[in-house]
């Protein structure tokens, strides 16, 4: 799998070592791919979160014998007992899975012969820095369990390098050669929870490998997976896609969110204008303002770049500084409008019975991390807001330590509260309920437009 180039000339010995070598891996190669293309590969997923338990699922679905390895004893048990704790994958579609060819375990040596592992586990941020500590534990699992021949493709979020520098030498501390004895490469997640349009199997899957072997293998294992690939040329350039996705989404929200800002300065509706604005057909992509952003997402991948950018050639990622710095702040300024909109109605944030709408961190979706909802919560609570707290998605058991009692959104509810706050814009929150029965709305997400009521958008 060596990659062809000029060289110099060899002895007959070293000639026919070459050629062995080189059938050696074509081997390889044909083996993985046969296993890929009659389903018989044996599909190992590291992490079942909300990246992995998909690859899982549809792993399964087409016919791929698949091991849904989670170290977390609560979600593997639930696993095991057929419940669901990610919203996209219904019990019904567990059970049926493990009815079929899944199997979910906590044992490393349920990993023994397998074909092809997908790592999914989570790459957060640690003191402004990455943590890849969980990617690291991963690679050393796989290496105690890994064979000649198998694939492994990294798919957690993280900076350019890390398959190359991190992984990779992890690997071969089990005596075998990446790009050589196996297939290695990075497939970025793009997953979007909640999404009822775009899902796994729709959304293009941009693929790489270390090598042209690699990228072949880890193209087919995909191929099979989703409607299409998209192949680039290195390991380095499939991880700066991901962080250039997030890095563009993150910039532009700070951007409407500032404008946001100073639009309600000047007087402006910022919400029309952006309305307005996405009518031209080029040039032009939407983006609407918001109480902040969260999910692993928005708020970490960015930073990874930026951090990445300024370890390795001291530069400031000025762009991701400035989004990061606007969108962390947002929760501030969410709170402060509302003590001005309290304000201006003769009332003070303390003693203020106020329903807060929606904790995820966005709509649709049960995933909560890094969600500004749980800041503004907690800022208001510090100033003395009596709050209810309402979130239809917020999944049962969820860790959080709540700064009121979760209510039901009802019209008793809503008449019962001074102020009802819209964080999120789920669809479960009907505006015309919500207008006809709350004496004051402030709403971070214009979901009451166009309805008459007491209030300010943001």
């Amino acid at each position: 799998m060596t990659k062809a180039g000029t060289r110099s000339a060899d002895s007959p010995a070293d000639e026919q070592a070459g050629r062995a070598k080189r059938t050696e891996d074509y081997d390889a190669l044909s083996e993985v791919l046969h296993r890929i293309e009659t389903r018989t590969a044996r599909v190992a997923v590291l992490g079942q979160g909300y990246v992995g338990l998909p690859v899982s699922m549809r792993a399964s679905e087409i016919g791929f014998p698949t091991i849904g390895f989670e170290i977390d004893a609560g979600r593997c048990a639930s696993l095991q007992g057929g419940r669901s704790y990610v919203e996209d994958i219904p019990h019904e579609m567990l059970k049926a899975a493990l009815d079929r060819n899944y199997k979910a375990t906590s044992d490393l040596g349920d990993l023994v012969g397998f074909d092809v592992a997908v790592i999914t586990v989570p790459t957060p941020l640690r003191d402004g820095a990455p943590d890849l500590s969980y990617v690291a534990a991963a690679g050393e699992q796989l290496t105690r369990v890994l064979r000649a021949g198998a694939l492994i493709v990294l798919e957690s979020t993280t900076y350019p390098g890390t398959t190359e520098e991190l992984l990779r030498p992890i690997l071969e501390r089990s005596g075998l050669r990446a790009g050589v004895d196996f297939f290695l490469g990075y497939s970025p997640e793009r997953i979007d929870p909640g999404n009822k349009t775009w899902n796994f199997v729709n959304t293009p899957k941009v693929v790489s490998g270390i090598d042209p072997g690699s990228l072949q293998a880890v193209s087919a294992f995909y191929a099979s997976l989703v409607d299409q690939v998209v192949e680039v040329e290195s390991a380095a350039t499939a991880e700066l896609v991901k962080i250039l996705e997030n890095t563009y989404r993150h910039v532009n929200i700070a951007l409407v969110n500032e404008l946001a800002m100073f639009a309600k300065e000047l007087g402006v509706d910022v919400w029309s204008a952006i309305d307005a604005a996405a009518s031209k057909p080029f040039g032009y992509t939407a983006f609407r303002p918001g109480p902040g952003v969260g999910g692993h997402c928005l708020p970490i991948d960015p930073s990874y770049l930026s951090w990445r950018v300024r370890q390795n050639l001291g530069h400031t990622f000025r762009f991701v500084e400035l989004a990061n710095d606007v969108n962390d702040h947002m929760p501030d300024y969410v709170v402060s409008r509302i003590g001005l909109l309290l304000n201006d109605h003769e009332r003070s944030v303390k003693g203020t019975r106020t329903l807060l709408l929606g904790l995820t961190y966005k709509a649709g979706t049960s995933d909560w991390r890094e969600s500004p909802s749980l800041a503004i919560a907690r800022q208001l609570a510090a100033l003395g807001a009596d709050l209810r707290l309402c979130d239809p998605h917020l999944a049962e058991g969820a860790r959080l330590n709540l700064p009121g009692p979760l209510v039901d959104l009802t019209a008793n509810e809503l008449a019962a509260a001074d102020l009802v706050v819209v964080l999120v814009d789920h669809p479960e929150f009907d505006p015309a309920l919500i207008a006809g029965h709350a004496p004051l709305v402030f709403d971070a997400k214009a979901l009451l437009r166009g309805q008459t009521f007491t209030g300010e958008l943001l």
